[in-house]
């Protein structure tokens, strides 16, 4: 359920629980800037109808508590991946339809059934699957996934141009909706938008009288005719960055904290963390914090020693007492150090918190200084984390 927990903008941990104050590892949901993200999105879309993607705990975040949030902020459709998040997610989304991106296979028609969700038929295998499951069951909506280029799930142009006009199809057979994906949305010049966008309008055509959706988070930022009937913003709720290159106009979600279990002092030439591949050009304060990559503070995001990375950054940065921190060395397992040398000596203690991402530095920033993209750092939070939502209400 949706915590009562109510904070100032600056976090105000007066009503925190005593586990979250004492966790070596916590994270705060912003519920109130999720729910704004939605409404952004929903005017960005215009006449559209606006769902929510809440897939993969709802990019790490919680299910339960986004889910409840965004329903009340005024979502009725949601979209999930595996038929398990789906069910999670009905009593808190109760009179929403749920489509299940993954579609359906024998031994799931139960779950369907019982929790009221809409299979996403991509494939051959699964349109025969469900046109026998309805023919013995009873009319039930579906959704068709038709691929426009993108080469990943998806029924062929020809084999959903031909299904349009089979007039043999079972009467029980009653998609609500046709989708496809972008595959360079989060690249507004890409000539494949608009490829794209031209094989989606052959679809939508051709299923006259069906709800049409081509758009996530990037595809809304393209402009009103991509919208179509129904978008679907996804990481965009969330506070990350959905089109490259461009300010990212949504309020951060999630803030991430690792507690400083020891500060220590280190001498100029002296190296750093496993391979010693640090060497300190100057007399350091170290801070080392209890959070590593089992907690999905990515290796990628040492300061040295990493030969995966190629991004031109060197290393993450966390932020406390007002300075922006680098981190020093690899990153491990647990434990993660930052040079703190430039905060002043009375300014942090052991036992404070570092904000790996959050309010001070942007998500997107620390995934690129991994190589990678905000979804990835969102979706590997660990289970070590102490939880704590912002009331939306």
């Amino acid at each position: 359920m949706v915590s009562n927990f109510k904070m100032s903008a600056a976090f105000d941990l007066t009503d925190a629980s005593e586990e979250f104050l004492a966790a070596p590892l916590r994270l705060t949901v912003d519920l109130s800037a999720l729910a704004d993200n939605w409404r952004d999105m929903a005017k960005r879309s215009g006449k559209s109808r606006t769902a929510a993607v809440i897939k993969a705990d709802a990019y790490g975040l919680g299910t339960e508590d986004v889910g409840q949030t965004l329903y009340h902020a005024g979502a009725r459709d949601f979209f999930v991946a595996v038929p398990a998040e789906g069910a999670t997610l009905r009593p808190y989304a109760p009179e929403a339809r749920i489509f299940v991106l993954s579609g359906i296979w024998p031994g799931m028609e139960d779950v369907f059934f019982d929790n009221d969700l809409v299979p996403v038929i991509a494939s051959q295998e699964q349109l025969a699957f469900w046109m026998s499951t309805v023919s013995e069951r009873g009319d039930h909506p579906c959704a068709l996934h038709v691929d426009t280029g993108f080469n990943r799930l998806g029924l062929s142009l020809e084999d959903a141009l031909a299904l349009a006009d089979d007039v043999s199809r079972p009467a029980s057979f009653s998609p609500v909706l046709i989708l496809s994906h972008l595959a360079c949305g989060d690249d507004p010049e890409s000539p494949m938008n608009r490829q794209q966008l031209e094989v989606f309008r052959r679809v939508s055509d051709a299923f006259e009288g069906i709800d049409s959706s081509l758009s996530a988070s990037a595809g809304i930022f393209l402009g009103t005719e991509y919208h179509f009937d129904l978008t679907r913003p996804g990481i965009a709720l969330y506070g990350g960055e959905a089109v490259n290159g461009a300010k990212n106009p949504m309020r951060p979600v999630a803030t991430a904290e690792a507690r400083i279990l020891q500060i220590r002092d280190a001498k100029v030439g002296e190296t750093v963390s496993y391979g010693g591949t640090c060497k300190l050009a100057r007399d350091s304060r170290l801070a080392i914090v209890s959070a590593g990559y089992a907690d999905g503070y990515l290796r990628s995001l040492s300061g040295s020693g990493v030969a995966v990375r190629n991004t031109g950054i060197v290393g993450a940065y966390g932020y406390i007492a007002g300075h922006k921190v680098p981190v020093a060395g690899r990153v491990t397992m647990d434990l993660t150090i930052f040079d703190v040398t430039d905060v002043p000596r009375n300014a942090i203690a052991a036992g404070d918190y570092i904000e790996l991402f959050g309010r001070n530095v942007a998500l997107d920033d620390v995934a690129r200084a991994a190589g990678t993209i905000g979804y990835e750092l969102l979706t590997s939070l660990g289970l070590r984390y102490e939880r704590r939502y912002i009331d939306a209400l």
